[in-house]
C-alpha cells in the first residue's frame, strides 16, 4: 500500500505558478518555482514547476457551490479557468474514491478535481522534481510510485 502523505505534504502551501493545456483535454498544473524547458525541436517549452499535476482528461474546477468548468467545457474557455487558479496556493489535497482520484483545494476557494468517466484507470499523475520523491500515479486501481524522472 502506497502512502501518499509525502506527496500531499510537498504540495501543501505551494503556489500554482503556471497552468497549460497539452494534447486534447490534458492539463498540466505547475506548482512552486518554475524552470524553463526546451523542446526537442529547440523551441521553448512550457516551464516546469517543482511539482506538476497532470490530468489527461476528465477534470473540473469547482467553485464553492457549482462547477466553474472542466474538460467538457469549450477549450476556448480553459485559459480563463487557468488564470483563475494561477497565483493561488494549495490549502488541501485529497486522494479519494475506491479507485483513486485527486482533488486540490486552493486558497482562492476553487478546487481542481480529477474524475475519470470512461473505462480503464484514472488518468492523473503527480510529478515531483525538487526534491524528487518519485511520481504518484494510479495503476490497476491503486496508487503507485513511479521512480522514473519526468
Amino acid at each position: 500500500m502506497v502512502n501518499p502523505e509525502p506527496f500531499i505534504t510537498s504540495l501543501i502551501g505551494k503556489t500554482v505558478s503556471h497552468a497549460w493545456n497539452g494534447h486534447g483535454s490534458a492539463i498540466f498544473i505547475e506548482f512552486g518555482k518554475l524552470t524553463d524547458t526546451t523542446k526537442l525541436s529547440g523551441s521553448r517549452g512550457n516551464p516546469e514547476g517543482e511539482l506538476t499535476l497532470m490530468i489527461e482528461w476528465s477534470w473540473r474546477i469547482e467553485k464553492k457551490h457549482s462547477i466553474l468548468g472542466g474538460s467538457w467545457s469549450s477549450a476556448k474557455r480553459w485559459p480563463g479557468f487557468f488564470k483563475k487558479i494561477v497565483g493561488s496556493s494549495v490549502t488541501a489535497v485529497e486522494i479519494f474514491g475506491h479507485i483513486p482520484e485527486i482533488s486540490v483545494s486552493l486558497s482562492n476557494g476553487l478546487r481542481l478535481t480529477s474524475f475519470m468517466t470512461a473505462e480503464g484507470q484514472p488518468a492523473w499523475s503527480l510529478l515531483t522534481r525538487s526534491p524528487f520523491i518519485g511520481n504518484l500515479v494510479v495503476e490497476r486501481g491503486r496508487l503507485k510510485i513511479d521512480n522514473r524522472h519526468s
